[in-house]
């Protein structure tokens, strides 16, 4: 089965070739709720796509919460509850505390319907490239977590292969919400340093996985509620917490996003 966009409407169409980030749609820091300003900026540029950056003196995002990760993020929302609380979007652990509290604020979510990215793997062992969709958590049970592409270097087949194929990620995850299964897979994808297009088609009750418009999986839940894009380019500690030795800047590519909604009428 191939991805068929006909009877939808585009909503959604971002290249990344201007000079500068759309502020209209982006925001360039990493669920600044639960660190502060200096940790979650992202390294990034743009110009000819988009070139998510991870340098040598980019301080761990949270050592608090994750020890030494660091992350270059572009997410479309934020939200959190005042400095003290445990009100913040991604709750991915139960003792999360605000330390920078943050105005509710959404550029851009998406509904039912179609998103997707184009990018290029990682082979870094320590880096992580993924787009994933999480609930605004206007509701607290809205939290669920889409993740349309999770590819880490350290899990390419063939290292050594002139156009290694590689295992990638996709699925839901609940975090708070009672109403979603955890339902994750990998599934291996031909040359997957190249450039590809990863896509989910969310519907009532369904949520297909695409990989360059073919059907790759289908979980039987669907999603109904907005979500709100992330797309980051992660560098993992190592298996001892310490962080992973260079060359620096660790690089991810991505080409473009793009998202359709159900046609108009």
């Amino acid at each position: 089965m191939d991805l068929d966009l006909t009877h939808r409407r585009l909503l959604l169409d971002d290249d990344f070739t201007q000079p500068v980030l759309d502020p209209a749609i982006w925001l360039p820091e990493y669920l600044p709720q639960w660190t502060t300003p200096d940790r979650c900026a992202a390294r990034y540029r743009t110009g000819v796509g988009l070139e998510l950056r991870i340098d040598a003196d980019q301080p761990a995002w949270s050592p608090e919460w994750n020890g030494e990760l660091r992350v270059s993020n572009l997410q479309t929302g934020v939200g959190s509850g005042p400095v003290g609380s445990e009100r913040g979007q991604h709750r991915f652990r139960p003792d999360l505390i605000v330390r920078t509290p943050r105005e509710p604020r959404t550029l851009w979510s998406a509904g039912l319907g179609v998103v997707e990215v184009t990018l290029e793997g990682v082979s870094d062992p320590s880096a992580l490239i993924a787009l994933w969709m999480i609930g605004l958590e206007d509701v607290p049970e809205r939290s669920a977590e889409v993740c349309i592409v999770e590819q880490f270097g350290r899990d390419l087949i063939d290292p050594s292969a002139s156009r290694p194929s590689g295992r990638v990620g996709m699925g839901l995850h609940p975090f708070g919400d009672s109403e979603v299964q955890d339902d994750f897979a990998t599934v291996d994808v031909d040359d997957v340093l190249g450039a590809h297009t990863y896509s989910v088609e969310r519907l009532a009750h369904a949520t297909r996985f695409f990989v360059d418009g073919h059907l790759v999986r289908t979980v039987d839940q669907g999603i109904t509620y907005p979500m709100q894009l992330m797309l980051n380019l992660y560098e993992l500690p190592l298996p001892d917490g310490s962080r992973a030795p260079g060359p620096f800047p660790r690089f991810a590519r991505v080409h473009r996003v793009r998202a359709w909604g159900p046609q108009e009428g």
